[in-house]
């Protein structure tokens, strides 16, 4: 909790296990942007992208933040997802005049919830804007979300940012949840970006193509996500929390559902919400249902906090804020 107030209060800072990887080479805005959800053909240098990596169904593989510097493009990915990673880039570069280097020995990634200044490479969270190109479906998002990942030299990591105090992933965590901020942490085999409210930061509508697209575009402008992620208040007189991955039933009228209506995708007690959760629920599950999440640990009656609505999607009257990429 300690921990969580300081990195909340701009004076913390967490060590990530993100992985660097860099793409030079004349062509590597484009191809990046020919695989990628965002926009990376008109990135400038120093500007910030979020951008996912999609398969044909439109499922959400990987996600990327991405920096360029003008003569390099960085990608900051998950440290678990960086082989399978590198081995698909490579098989797509084609003739495309691009190389690929997986720095991750070289590079460490920190995250600091303020606007530092660094002599490393620096990544926005737009986070909770809205891109140019992007849609949003919550009504709105917490505000005083503020978020960089610095990328510094192994051997400078040490010394960067004295003036902050190192403090544990799980007190990011516990800030990200509360911001309604998804992440690949929330990701199953099934996953569309819809789902997540992640058309927001990580997908622009009217690029060109890109694998998945398809069913991305078809479920904004047609149909609606099957699933739709919640925040949840779980119920605070346990002594533990549940974890990702359980399940949650309907729990009307102190009535137990038979079949699981979601899971959870985080969860962390924090300072000040206590214990709060993201899940991903059906759609047409009533946003108002009362829940019950069942663990190993125990069951936690949980209320949900609508992010992503039931009628999300079919999109046509839905407003697209024209704002700037990156911050």
């Amino acid at each position: 909790m300690i921990e969580q107030r300081t990195l909340a209060a701009g004076r913390g800072v967490v060590e990530l296990a993100k992985s660097v990887i860099q793409v030079s080479g004349v062509d590597r805005l484009d191809w990046l942007h020919s695989m990628l959800t965002s926009d990376t053909k008109n990135l400038l240098p120093g500007q910030s992208r979020e951008a996912l990596l999609l398969d044909p169904q439109g499922h959400v593989q990987n996600e990327f933040h991405i920096v360029d510097d003008g003569q390099v493009t960085w990608l900051i990915v998950a440290t678990d997802a960086v082989a399978p990673l590198m081995k698909y880039l490579d098989r797509m570069m084609f003739r495309s005049k691009v190389s690929l280097a997986e720095r991750t020995a070289e590079f460490v990634v920190f995250g600091v919830h303020a606007q530092v200044s660094s002599e490393g490479v620096v990544w926005n969270d737009p986070w909770p804007e809205v891109v140019a190109g992007g849609a949003r479906y919550a009504a709105g998002a917490p505000s005083g979300w503020v978020y960089q990942e610095h990328v510094i030299a192994t051997d400078a990591a040490a010394a960067f940012a004295p003036e902050l105090e190192r403090v544990g992933t799980m007190a990011h965590e516990a800030l990200r949840i509360e911001a309604h901020r998804p992440s690949i942490a929330d990701v199953d085999d099934k996953t569309l970006p819809n789902e997540l409210d992640w058309l927001a930061t990580a997908v622009h509508l009217s690029k060109g193509c890109y694998r998945g697209q398809e069913a991305v575009a078809k479920t904004h402008n047609l149909g609606h996500p099957p699933r739709r992620l919640t925040f949840l208040h779980l119920d605070g007189t346990a002594h533990d929390v549940p974890v990702a991955g359980d399940e949650i039933l309907s729990f009307e009228g102190g009535v137990r559902g038979e079949r699981a209506v979601g899971r959870i995708t985080s969860v962390a007690q924090h300072y000040e919400a206590g214990p709060i959760a993201l899940a991903l629920l059906k759609r047409n599950l009533d946003e108002d249902a009362e829940l019950l999440v069942v663990s190993e640990h125990g069951e936690y009656s949980a209320k949900q906090e609508v992010i992503v609505p039931a009628d999300a999607g079919k999109a046509a009257g839905l407003k697209r804020p024209n704002l700037l990429m990156g911050k």
